[in-house]
């Protein structure tokens, strides 16, 4: 019988004792470094071990590790899973000013630039629903406060990323495959530069500082997920909206970087994952997928982890049939089935219908199903599980009618 693969799109909930140990941590000088110690770092491994086997008891054939090894906590704070990064570069610094807080930012026609996260086109439409605590919207008020780029960037979490490979490595099956998520140079980037001449030379040293994790993990013969929101999430933060031909040569800058940054790296242990944000707001403003496709399919990577569940872009599985000839035929599709911004579960019927229509398009063995975004601090613990254990039953159902 045909098998369908199954995995996430990293964030996993917290248990309360890790979330509890996280915030005891102290910061370093810097201000935003976590020290760390063995009574933790033991806690952490011991928290894979058990997520690792949750995941594979709920079906999922691809675990992660939940994303357990990152500094961040189980809270909905916008911008807490980037923070981790923070952690691992040389070059930072707290200047008292982020994305959050600096003024906006106006483009031009062959000009374009990112403007504040408030200042996104989504969020002014929607300013009354942002504005209510009550609404269920993360603006993003809560997170990790971000630093800038204020001199060279290198890369420090040697220690951090051999823990990650480590502690997952462990907890694996033999002949099991997992993976570990790690920000894209683009998606990086975003922060403020204070240091580099020019954009383009900020994102080349992102690229080449970032490479270094994404080759230990790989070296681990572990899959590398590369997480570059940037790529379609960007649109809605350029303020007025761009044209779509000036949008695609911003973001070409990216792919490249991506394209760069994993030269040499084995393609079938290098996913792209690409979606709008994962926060709970009404993403009228998303860019089409039909307008990024083809530059997103230039990314030299063995697969691409996509959302394919949510309500504002489930019927966009029609571009990709549309699109299957320009699809790489070494290219494995990785779908969201179910997804991370409503607290509904999704029924295993309508997921095997979800992963039916890609394995149509492109063959079931160049489908794995997955989840649309992180569910660790998106829906409640026992939602998410039980999402995961609908995700797995609707593999095995699309897996024995095709």
């Amino acid at each position: 019988m045909t098998k369908i693969e199954t995995t996430t799109a990293g964030s996993l909930p917290r248990t309360q004792a890790l979330i509890d140990a996280n915030a005891a941590r102290t910061f370093e000088d810097d201000g935003f470094t976590l020290k760390s110690t063995p009574e933790y770092e033991g806690l952490v491994a011991e928290a894979v071990r058990d997520v690792v086997e949750r995941q594979r008891n709920a079906g999922i054939t691809q675990p992660g590790d939940g994303e357990f090894g990152k500094a961040m906590s189980n809270a909905v704070d916008y911008g807490a899973w980037w923070a981790y990064s923070f952690q691992r570069n040389a070059g930072l610094s707290l200047t008292g000013q982020n994305i959050y807080t600096q003024e906006p930012v106006r483009s031009e026609p062959g000009n374009v630039q990112l403007t504040s996260f408030p200042d996104r086109r989504d969020w002014s439409i929607f300013a009354e629903a942002y504005q209510d605590p009550s609404s269920g919207i993360s603006t993003g008020k809560n997170a990790t406060e971000f630093p800038a780029t204020t001199g060279p960037i290198s890369y420090t979490g040697q220690a951090a990323i051999a823990a990650d490979t480590k502690n997952l490595s462990a907890a694996l099956e033999a002949g099991e495959t997992g993976f570990l998520t790690a920000i894209a140079p683009g998606s990086a980037a975003r922060i403020d530069n204070k240091f580099y001449p020019t954009e383009q030379a900020h994102i080349d040293a992102w690229t080449a500082s970032l490479r270094e994790e994404y080759k230990a993990v790989t070296d681990a013969g572990l899959i590398v997920q590369l997480d570059d929101p940037s790529l379609a999430e960007n649109w809605d933060q350029i303020n007025p909206e761009p044209s779509i031909e000036d949008y695609l040569a911003f973001t070409q800058i990216r792919i490249d970087a991506i394209n760069e940054s994993i030269k040499g790296l084995p393609k079938e242990l290098v996913r792209l994952h690409l979606c709008w944000g994962s926060w709970h707001g009404p993403h009228t403003t998303d860019i089409e997928l039909k307008h990024i496709l083809k530059t997103v399919l230039s990314a030299n990577v063995g697969q691409i982890s996509f959302e394919a569940a949510n309500a504002r872009h489930e019927h966009e599985w029609s571009v990709w049939e549309d699109n299957k000839d320009i699809i790489p035929d070494d290219l494995v599709l990785v779908p969201g089935v179910v997804g991370h911004s409503t607290n509904l579960v999704e029924h295993p019927e309508l997921v095997a219908q979800r992963i039916e229509r890609f394995a149509k398009v492109v063959g079931p063995e160049r489908v794995i199903a997955a989840t649309d975004c992180g569910l660790g601090g998106r829906v409640h613990p026992q939602i998410a599980w039980a999402k995961l254990e609908s995700l797995g039953e609707g593999a095995r159902l699309a897996a024995a009618r095709i």
